[in-house]
């Protein structure tokens, strides 16, 4: 049996679900390479904040980190 990998597109798509379960209007998700600072992750709202944004070394590391932040500020917010 074969495993499957991930892709930045299911990660991606993960991080699109659970911003839309929690803070509802999401304009999109998606990623792209900056020379200078190296990879970007950005999730753009409608609703009350404007962005988020993570960078990492590898694409891969960058939704990683976008997501631990998204999940970071819902558990927060469920703390409250």
């Amino acid at each position: 049996m074969s495993e499957r990998k991930k892709t930045n597109t299911d990660r991606i798509k993960r991080i699109y679900d659970l911003c839309k379960v929690h803070f509802g209007d999401i304009r999109f998700v998606g990623i792209k390479y900056h020379k200078k600072i190296g990879w970007i992750a950005k999730a753009q709202f409608d609703g009350d904040f404007e962005n988020l944004t993570a960078d990492g070394a590898t694409s891969v590391e960058a939704l990683r980190n976008l997501k631990n932040r998204v999940k970071k500020i819902i558990k927060r917010y469920n703390a409250v």
